[in-house]
């Protein structure tokens, strides 16, 4: 089940999978735990050009809304508008082995890549309502075992990978992902954005326009129960691709429009949420950023004019907003550490309303 399934009037033409895999070479993979009473957790693994190619630098930009959160390799991104790697997202605590887990499949995969130096880019939120997050119960493996299941095609959603343990506007969250095709000339582009998201509060949820939080404010256990985290505390990452060819710059600008569809499903940005999120292109192949060798060569960037950019930023919009509402609608009922709960969206309401 997705958003588009219930009939949401959502904008936009998506791709053939409505998902970040959609833009040609991006494949995503999955270690999903639930053990026990109190392990739901997991890693996501993105990778931007595939496994053969994840040497070949992508151009790339970030944005946080807010910095209560963290992705490591961020200050390279900055420093040189570029990302390679495969790309992971896990819990808060499991950062750690999932940054040498990346290292450790490099090694194996690409031994002359992991050589020099490698800056893996591992984001989180934090899963710690239904998941023993301070358990050491991701390792090494696992991050390997993600980037190795990483594929094309449709993408599960809901309680997966590192989206296992996590809670969306106090209902249960986790993975999503959509994709809009972006007409440019006689040519098209896609965008595709995934999700982690682990954010909001239940009165703020807003779908396709019209607020929600009210109306499904029964069964709200973060809220009527022992819990006394803040409402809204969590954080979202979000990884918007596209194979149209842009500069960093304009990687940024996408980054910077997350927000803008995050907003539209409700969230006004608690603090305690870290919402950051990262943009890569892979419409240019750059040279790898390796010690330097021979003939020093020149790159050439071929990209989008700055004043034909709106459609793209549109495309993220819808993409985000899109991606929230699948995690939702595909994330079904979990009970986890202590005997929380996490209830799933009412989806035979939603369903009536539109």
């Amino acid at each position: 089940m997705r958003a588009r399934d219930l009939g949401l009037p959502l904008t936009g033409t998506t791709g053939p999978h409505n998902a970040i895999t959609d833009v040609p070479g991006v494949e995503v993979g999955y270690t999903t735990l639930v053990e026990g009473d109190a392990v739901r957790t997991g890693v996501t693994a993105i990778l931007p050009r595939g496994r053969a190619d994840i040497h070949v630098p992508c151009a790339a930009g970030r944005f946080s809304l807010n910095g209560n959160g963290e992705m490591t390799g961020s200050a390279l991104v900055d420093e040189i508008g570029s990302v390679r790697l495969p790309v992971l997202i896990t819990n808060t605590h499991a950062v750690g082995p999932c940054h040498r887990g990346v290292i450790d499949w490099v090694a194996r995969e690409h031994p002359a890549v992991a050589e020099q130096w490698l800056l893996p880019v591992v984001a989180e939120t934090w899963d710690g309502y239904l998941n023993d997050i301070n358990g050491p119960h991701i390792q090494p493996a696992h991050a390997i075992a993600a980037i190795d299941a990483a594929a094309g095609g449709p993408v599960a959603e809901g309680s997966v990978g590192g989206g296992t343990g996590m809670n969306c506007y106090a209902f249960k969250g986790g993975s999503g992902t959509s994709s809009r095709v972006v007409p440019y000339g006689q040519d098209s582009h896609t965008v595709g954005a995934f999700v982690q998201a682990n954010f909001g509060s239940r009165h703020e949820l807003t779908i396709c326009g019209v607020p929600l939080g009210e109306r499904f404010a029964d069964d709200n256990p973060m809220q009527d129960t022992d819990w006394h985290i803040p409402p809204g505390a969590g954080s979202i990452i979000v990884i918007i691709a596209t194979d149209a060819p842009l500069l960093p710059g304009q990687c940024t600008a996408l980054s910077r429009r997350v927000p803008l569809g995050l907003a539209r499903t409700g969230t006004t940005g608690s603090h305690f949420s870290g919402d950051i999120f990262l943009a890569f292109s892979t419409g240019n192949p750059l040279t790898p950023s390796e010690f330097p060798t021979g003939d020093p060569g020149y790159d050439t960037l071929r990209h989008i004019p700055w004043n034909r950019m709106d459609d793209l930023f549109a495309a993220v919009v819808h993409t985000v907003e899109e991606a929230v509402l699948n995690a939702l609608v595909a994330a079904t009922p979990m009970t986890g550490r202590h005997g929380h709960r996490s209830p799933s969206l009412p989806l035979d309401q939603l369903r009536g309303l539109f």
